[in-house]
C-alpha cells in the first residue's frame, strides 16, 4: 500500500481544518512545481499555541500532513512548536512515500511561517 492507515485517516478526517478570524500568525508556504499551498493559522495564548487551523489545496498527503502538523503543535509553547520537523511530521505520520516528503516540509515551513508572523506582529525576535 502506498499511504499508510495515518495518511489515509487524516487525509479523509483532516483535524484543525479552516481559518481563525483574528488570528495572531498566519502562514502561507506553496510550492508552485506540485501546486500544494498550505496555510495555518495560530491562536497565541502566554507563549502557547492556544488554537491552529490550516487551510491546504494540494494532494492528500499534503492534507495529512497539515493536519498532523497541527496535532503536533496544539498547546505547545512556541518555542517548542518552532522545533518541529518535517521528518517528525512523517514519522507521526507513519511515513509518506519518497516522492512526497515535500508535503511534510511544506507543513513544517508553514507552522514556522505562522509563529515568524506571530513574532513579526509583535514586534520580537
Amino acid at each position: 500500500m502506498l499511504y499508510s492507515e495515518k495518511v489515509m485517516d487524516h487525509f479523509t478526517n483532516p483535524r484543525n481544518v479552516g481559518t481563525i478570524e483574528d488570528a495572531d500568525g498566519i502562514g502561507e508556504v506553496g510550492n508552485a512545481k506540485c501546486g500544494d499551498i498550505m496555510r495555518i493559522y495560530i491562536k497565541v495564548k502566554d507563549e502557547i499555541i492556544d488554537d491552529v487551523k490550516f487551510e491546504t489545496f494540494g494532494c492528500g498527503s499534503a492534507i495529512a500532513s497539515s493536519s498532523m502538523a497541527t496535532e503536533l503543535v496544539k498547546g505547545k509553547p512556541l518555542k517548542e512548536a518552532l522545533k518541529l520537523t518535517n521528518k517528525a511530521v512523517a514519522e507521526a505520520l507513519d511515513g509518506l512515500p519518497q516522492h512526497k516528503l515535500h508535503c511534510s516540509v511544506l507543513a513544517e515551513e508553514a507552522i514556522r511561517a505562522a509563529i515568524n508572523d506571530y513574532y513579526d506582529k509583535k514586534g520580537t525576535e
